[in-house]
């Protein structure tokens, strides 16, 4: 089968989770026999003058980087005038795979400046919304059935809130990636029925298909086993307890919740440290919050860490905390599971299908500040029940293989149909003529 997936990152141009999940996605489909062509973009800053639109064969996978459009544009002030750009940049690399040549002058097959034989693909795979504009439209011109991936939603993001301009943007274009597909494949249950819930009713199917991970680069320590009760793990160290963060740090991932709780475990448990690995918005006014919970000097911003140092970080601290107030999946989690540290995590979206009380971790709901406390001081107090959950939790990791998820994502494809598009119904619009003007006022 001839696969496009089309992602606004692929390595090297990394920004979250996203980019590695389509890179694993790729390559494990790849080693199930699959043709891929994976169409996503140059840095954010290349000249296309001097590096125009590449294509070459990476870890034996077709990778098209589109080169940017030569606009004075920037993610952070013109986000959707950015994407827009983008999106028509990897709208004119894709159609040159079927050897259409959008900059000549007729619709010439094998017209000048096209490479290769032809390629044209069975299925298009859009992964979230900023690739809507040029999936949507390479599944129309090679009449392919479109999937899309919904990796999180701008509603759930922000508590439901889509108040403000650009949020309504973003919130319309994924309704509209939602309901072009010819399949929706999310990442959890809980984000099925948001997507569900957003942008239903007429969906085509939606299918549930989990994140997956490579155990083997998250090595397990089966930690030693100790007593019971308050100082047991700091007794194991021969220092304080040490709590671990790893994510963006973004309003939405509770951040201000752990620090909160983090001054409450320190009165049962002092000398709790907490360590916060990740880059994020929020960075400067997360310090604000460890200074108003006066506790800001027990709490290390590492800034972004790489894969070494992070694997270090989870075989050292004494729990991973995972305080999401809206978490589609948590892959965080996974790696976390794989290591061997006891997780505590809230209930927000995925992390629920996989931390449970009682069985891979300890779980509290999201925003509950004193539930988070009393889980962290469980684990604290009890690491005996905290290592059988975390080597509970490896076992569980062991069975959410890549391979998985590809042979899953695989029969989406198959049973993936092009539907019969019906055109959208337009608001008329209420037209007056305008005022006389005064040609003697120019206003």
């Amino acid at each position: 089968m001839r696969v496009l997936l089309v992602s606004w990152e692929y390595p090297p141009v990394v920004v979250g989770g996203l980019g590695r999940h389509v890179h694993h996605l790729a390559l494990q489909l790849r080693d199930l026999g699959h043709d891929v062509v994976v169409l996503s973009r140059q840095p954010t800053g290349t000249d296309p003058r001097s590096n125009p639109t590449t294509d070459q064969r990476i870890d034996d996978v077709r990778v098209i980087m589109a080169a940017e459009d030569p606009l004075a544009l920037d993610f952070g002030t013109d986000m959707m005038p950015w994407v827009l750009s983008m999106g028509h940049a990897m709208l004119r690399a894709g159609l040159r795979l079927a050897g259409f040549n959008p900059t000549a002058g007729e619709d010439a097959l094998h017209g000048a400046g096209n490479v290769g034989r032809p390629w044209v693909p069975d299925v298009v795979h859009a992964h979230d919304w900023l690739a809507a504009h040029a999936a949507v439209g390479l599944a129309e011109a090679f009449d392919a059935p479109l999937v899309a991936t919904v990796h999180a939603t701008e509603a759930g993001r922000h508590s439901g809130w889509v108040s403000g301009p650009v949020n309504r943007q973003v919130h319309s274009t994924e309704w509209w990636l939602a309901n072009e597909a010819d399949a929706v494949i999310t990442c959890s249950r809980s984000m099925s029925d948001e997507v569900n819930r957003l942008f239903g009713p007429g969906l085509a199917q939606l299918h549930v298909i989990a994140n997956g991970i490579d155990a083997t680069q998250w090595p397990y320590r089966d930690r030693a086993r100790t007593s019971s009760g308050a100082g047991g793990f700091a007794a194991r160290h021969g220092a304080p307890p040490r709590l671990l963060y790893v994510g963006r740090l973004e309003y939405e991932k509770g951040v201000q919740d752990l620090i909160a709780a983090l001054a409450r475990v320190r009165r049962t448990h002092p000398g709790t440290t907490l360590t916060v690995a990740g880059d994020g918005t929020q960075a400067s006014w997360l310090r604000e919050v460890a200074r108003e919970h006066r506790v800001l000097r027990a709490v290390e911003f590492t800034g972004a860490l790489d894969h070494e140092e992070l694997v270090a970080q989870l075989h050292s601290a004494d729990a991973l905390v995972i305080p999401s107030r809206y978490e589609p999946f948590g892959i965080v989690a996974l790696e976390g599971g794989a290591t061997g540290i006891p997780v505590v995590a809230t209930t927000a979206g995925g992390l629920a299908d996989f931390i449970r009380t009682g069985d891979t971790g300890a779980s509290v709901p999201p925003a509950d500040v004193p539930a988070l406390t009393a889980a962290i001081r469980g684990v604290l107090d009890d690491p005996e029940t905290a290592h059988s959950g975390a080597r509970a939790a490896r076992a569980e990791v062991e069975e959410l293989t890549w391979e998985a998820v590809a042979n899953e994502t695989v029969q989406v494809y198959l049973a993936a149909k092009r539907r019969p598009r019906n055109p959208l119904g337009r608001r008329v619009i209420d037209e007056r003529p305008l005022p006389e003007r005064d040609p003697t006022n120019p206003l």
